[in-house]
């Protein structure tokens, strides 16, 4: 029997390159840390939002040690944000989307619009392709006050 296994000899480039995230920090504007995930357990939990203000959050994703993952600008396949499970009554949770040529914002980041009083939750992960490089272990709480 005669077996054969070929693979890339020629492979300059890193196509298979995933990040190794363990965890996650939602901040707000001002660098506020609102929400933190990191290896399964919440750290912060202050997801808290007035009907009809928005909050713009960073997304950092963190390694092994809890220190932020710089990410690279290569040109490489885009990595993005994809955020399901959210009830759109109580807040909408999009990931902001950031036009090509803005050099200046490179990170990612969330809206969430406060619609009515209520709590809902949301699931992030961090797409590579068509694939989740992460996926938060859990659902993101909201709650949206009615401000008064």
């Amino acid at each position: 029997m005669i077996l054969f296994t070929t693979g890339c000899v020629d492979d300059d480039h890193d196509h298979d390159h995933h990040t190794d995230a363990e965890g996650f920090v939602l901040e707000s504007e001002s660098g506020t840390e609102v929400y933190k995930e990191f290896e399964g357990a919440i750290v912060t939990n202050n997801l808290t939002l007035s009907v009809g203000d928005t909050l713009e959050l960073s997304v950092h994703y963190l390694d092994h040690d809890g220190e932020e993952i710089e990410h690279e600008e290569d040109g490489e396949e885009e990595e993005g944000l994809r955020i399901t499970g959210n009830n759109e009554s109580i807040a909408i949770v999009e990931s902001e989307e950031h036009e090509e040529g803005e050099e200046e914002h490179h990170e990612m980041a969330i809206h969430i619009i406060g619609v009515s009083t209520g709590s809902t939750e949301f699931k992030l992960e961090l797409m590579h392709g068509d694939h989740a490089d992460y996926t938060s272990y859990n659902n993101v709480p909201v709650s949206v006050t009615s401000g008064n």
